[in-house]
C-alpha cells in the first residue's frame, strides 16, 4: 500500500538524509563488519513479518530503549522501516544521542520483499 507523505514530513526526512548515511539491499549484503540490524516500524509492522535476525525498536521507543540495548555506541547499527524515511530520521537522532556509526537501509522493508529476500514471522 503506497501512502501518500506530507511536504513537511518530506522535508523533515531530506534534511536527516543530510546527515545520514543509507546503504543499499546490496551493500548491507556485502557489508563485512558485524552489525545490529534494528527494525524501527510499529508493532503491526514486525508481526507482519521482518528482516532475519532484526530487532525490534519501534521509532516511537528507540531514544528511550537504544542504550540498553546496544551500549556499545561505535557498534554499527542498520536500521530500516517501510520504505527509507522513518529509519532515516531514527538514525539522525540517534547519531545525535552518540552513536557513531549508524545507516538506513535505502528502500526499507519494501526493497527487501521487492528483491524476492527472506524475511522471518514471529
Amino acid at each position: 500500500m503506497s501512502k501518500q507523505h506530507n511536504a513537511g514530513f518530506l522535508a523533515m526526512v531530506a534534511d536527516a538524509k543530510s546527515r545520514v548515511k543509507e546503504i543499499t539491499i546490496d551493500e548491507f549484503q556485502q557489508h563485512q563488519r558485524p552489525s545490529v540490524l534494528i527494525d524501527v516500524r510499529e508493532d503491526r509492522e514486525w508481526q507482519a513479518g521482518h528482516l532475519p535476525q532484526a530487532m525490534h525498536l519501534g521509532k516511537g521507543v528507540i531514544e528511550r530503549d537504544i542504550e540498553a540495548a546496544v551500549q556499545d555506541k561505535q557498534q554499527t547499527l542498520v536500521l530500516y522501516c517501510g520504505g527509507g524515511f522513518r529509519s532515516a530520521l531514527a538514525a539522525d537522532v540517534l547519531q545525535k544521542m552518540g552513536y557513531t556509526d549508524v545507516l538506513s537501509l535505502a528502500g526499507g522493508y519494501s526493497a527487501w520483499v521487492n528483491a524476492g529476500l527472506p524475511l522471518e514471522k514471529p
